[in-house]
C-alpha cells in the first residue's frame, strides 16, 4: 500500500456466508479483476449448490443440462461412494464455458471459501474461456446451453418414439468413438443455409424430428452423392469424401449407409459435444494457472486493502498452498506434474522475468524480458497459446532448476534408463522441447483416420492408425470399439496399423 492510502474494513469477519456477503465479495474482486489485472470476462452467474448437485455435475462432466445415459449413473454412483466413505473430497467450485459465465459454488464452503473460488473461476476461469484462441475458434459459449436443452429434449423424445434401447445402442457406440469424434487440425464443414433453418424447426418444433431431419440431413449424408461416387476411381472418390477424414463420428454421421437420421442426429450431438470439451484438454495447465494466478494476486490485493482478516487470508492460502502443491517422484501423493503447480510457477515467472530479470533472463526471453507492463504480457499468452506452446515458448531455466527437470531416455534395445538431458544450455531446451511434447494431444491420442469406403463396392470400411514409438493400440480396447463401429457403419471394417515413419 501507499503512503497515506486508507485501510478499508473487512468485508466479513466469520465464517458463514450470506447472499448479502457474497455480492459485497464479488463487487470487490470485480474492482481489482478489471481495473488492476485488466480481465475481460462475460457476465456472472453464480449459484450454489449441494453436495448432490455436486456429485451430479461430477457425472456429467460439469454440464448444467445433459441427456440421459446409464454410464453418467455409474460415474454418480461410483463418485458418491468415494464421497460418502471420506475417500474422496469435492471440488470447491465447478465453471462453465458459457455466456454469461456460469459457476457452481459449493454450499458447505466458508465465506472465505466462496471469495477464493469467485476470484478463481467467476474472474480467472471466465477470462480464460471468453479470451483464449481456442475456445473463441471451437467453442459457442453464448449457444452452448440451448444446444444442451435441444439435446436433452431430442434424444428423450427418441427414447419415446424408438425406444430406450435402440436409443441407447447408438449413445454406447458414439461414446466408445466419442475421443475419435473432434476435429483435431481442420475447421468441419459450416451447416448450409438449408440446415440452419432445418436446426432451427427441431429446436422451435415447428414440425416432426422425422420430417425435418430428412431435410437437415440429406445433403450431408451422402446420399446424395452416392451416384457420384459409385463410379468414380479411388481418388475421386477419396477426394469426394473428404478423406483422410480425423473425425469418425462425422465421417458416420455423413456417411453411414445404415443409419437412419435420428441416429445421425445422435451421433452429431455426441461429437457435438466431445468438440466443445476438447479445448479444455488442450489447455488443462494454462486454464488452471490463469484462474490460480488471478485468485492469488486478487487474495492477497484484499488482505492488502485491509477488506480480509488474518484468519480468512490464512484459510485461503493454506487451501492455495494444497492446490499448488507438487510432490516429490517419490511422494505417496505424486501422481505426475501437478497442472496447477506448472501453471501457476509459470504465470509467477512471468511477472518476474518483466519486473526483475535476469542476464539468462534476458538472454532467453528477449522478448519481454524487462517488460514494465506484465499484465499485458499474461493477457497475451493467456490469449495465444495451449499447453504445448505455451511450455515451449516460456517455460524458463529457473523453472527447470526449481522443478528439478531432467529428461529420461527409455530405449527398448536398452536395459537401464539413461538420464540424457541435464541442467545446462542444450539441456534446457531439450527438457522444456521434451515436456511441451508430453502436453500435445497429437501424440498422446492416437491417430486414426478413415481412408476409403467403397459404397460402390463390398463397402468395407478401412482406417488407419498410425503408430507413434512404436505404441500400439491395446487389442481388448481396440476389438470392443470395432464392434461399436461396425454397429454404426453396418459393413465390415478393418483398421490398418502404419508406423509413423513410413
Amino acid at each position: 500500500m501507499q503512503a497515506g492510502d486508507t485501510v478499508a474494513k473487512p468485508m466479513f469477519t466469520g465464517p458463514e456466508w450470506t447472499f448479502e456477503l457474497l455480492e459485497v465479495a464479488r463487487d470487490a474482486i470485480e474492482e481489482i479483476a478489471l481495473n488492476d489485472l485488466g480481465l475481460d470476462v462475460y457476465p456472472n452467474q453464480i449459484e450454489i449448490i449441494s453436495a448432490e448437485q455436486m456429485l451430479d455435475a461430477y457425472s456429467c462432466v460439469g454440464l448444467p443440462l445433459m441427456y440421459q445415459h446409464w454410464s453418467f449413473g455409474k460415474h454418480f454412483a461410483r463418485d458418491e461412494a468415494l464421497y460418502r466413505t471420506g475417500r474422496q473430497g469435492l471440488a470447491y467450485e465447478i465453471v462453465i464455458n458459457s455466456n454469461p459465465c456460469i459457476s457452481y459454488n459449493m454450499e458447505e464452503n466458508t465465506m472465505a471459501m466462496q471469495t477464493l473460488v469467485m476470484a478463481h473461476a467467476a474472474f480467472g476461469h471466465n477470462h480464460f474461456f471468453k479470451n483464449n484462441y481456442l475456445f473463441q475458434q471451437w467453442t459457442d459459449a453464448a449457444g452452448i446451453h440451448d444446444y444442451l436443452a435441444f439435446a436433452k429434449n431430442y434424444i428423450s423424445a427418441c427414447e419415446e418414439r424408438y425406444g430406450l434401447s435402440a436409443v441407447e445402442e447408438i449413445l454406447d457406440a458414439a461414446h466408445a468413438l466419442q475421443s475419435q469424434g473432434v476435429f483435431r487440425y481442420g475447421r468441419p464443414p459450416k451447416p448450409t443455409t438449408e440446415e440452419l433453418a432445418a436446426m432451427q424447426k427441431v429446436r422451435e418444433g415447428h414440425e416432426s424430428a422425422q420430417s425435418v431431419l430428412d431435410i437437415w440431413t440429406d445433403a450431408t449424408l451422402g446420399r446424395d452423392k452416392l451416384e457420384q461416387i459409385k463410379d468414380e476411381p479411388y481418388s475421386a472418390r477419396r477426394k469426394l469424401m473428404n478423406l483422410p477424414q480425423e473425425n469418425l463420428l462425422y465421417f458416420l454421421e455423413k456417411h453411414s449407409p445404415v443409419l437412419e437420421p435420428w441416429q445421425c442426429e445422435i451421433l452429431r450431438i455426441v461429437r457435438m459435444l466431445a468438440q466443445y470439451l476438447y479445448p479444455q484438454k488442450q489447455t488443462k495447465v494454462m486454464n488452471e494457472g490463469c484462474a490460480t494466478f488471478v485468485h492469488y494476486y486478487i487474495i492477497n490485493k484484499l488482505f492488502e486493502q485491509g477488506r480480509l482478516t488474518e484468519g480468512s487470508y490464512m484459510e485461503m492460502m493454506h487451501s492455495h498452498t494444497n492446490v499448488v502443491l507438487q510432490p516429490e517422484y517419490d511422494d505417496p501423493r505424486y501422481s505426475g506434474i501437478n497442472p496447477y503447480a506448472l501453471g501457476f510457477a509459470m504465470m509467477q515467472d512471468i511477472r518476474r522475468i518483466c519486473e526483475a530479470p535476469t542476464d539468462e533472463d534476458r538472454e532467453w526471453f528477449p522478448d519481454f524480458a524487462g517488460d514494465p507492463d506484465w499484465r499485458r504480457v499474461m493477457r497475451d499468452a493467456w490469449a495465444n497459446y495451449r499447453d504445448e506452446s505455451f511450455i515451449q515458448q516460456f517455460l524458463s531455466p529457473h523453472l527447470i532448476r526449481k522443478f528439478k527437470l531432467f529428461t529420461l531416455a527409455d530405449d527398448a534395445d536398452q536395459s537401464h534408463l539413461v538420464v540424457s538431458q541435464i541442467h545446462n544450455r542444450t539441456g534446457y531446451r531439450s527438457v522444456r522441447r521434451d515436456l511441451a511434447h508430453s502436453y500435445d494431444l497429437a501424440y498422446l491420442e492416437p491417430d486414426i483416420q478413415v481412408t476409403d469406403a467403397d459404397l460402390k463396392g463390398d463397402r468395407e470400411l478401412k482406417l488407419t492408425h498410425t503408430v507413434r514409438d512404436g505404441i500400439h493400440l491395446s487389442e481388448e480396447d481396440r476389438d470392443e470399439v470395432l464392434k461399436h463401429l461396425r454397429r454404426l457403419w453396418g459393413y465390415d471394417v478393418s483398421l490398418a496399423a502404419v508406423d509413423a515413419g513410413e
